[in-house]
């Protein structure tokens, strides 16, 4: 074998390896892509949860005001039949 041939091989044995590395290396992209893609996803899922529990958590205190609203409106009647000599 005569080094133009083993230059040729040499050659041809690169252009194989660096064909391999580009291969795994846009692997490895693709899967870092996803893997932003993802965390966005989790992110945005996480951003909605806590505007769904904000809103929850609004709803739940009005619904609490409205019952201590309630709760004294009871009271107030049922003193006034009292007062009025009636029984609660």
């Amino acid at each position: 074998m005569d080094a133009t041939a083993l230059g040729s091989l040499l050659v041809g044995a690169g252009a194989i390896a660096g064909a391999a590395v580009a291969y795994l290396g846009k692997r490895g992209e693709t899967a870092l892509t996803g893997y932003s893609s993802l965390t966005d996803n989790l992110q945005e899922e996480r951003d909605r949860l806590d505007r769904k529990s904000a809103e929850q958590a609004l709803a739940l205190a009005q619904q609490a005001a409205e019952r201590a609203a309630d709760q004294a409106e009871i009271a107030r009647l049922r003193a006034l039949v009292i007062h009025l000599g009636g029984t609660p």
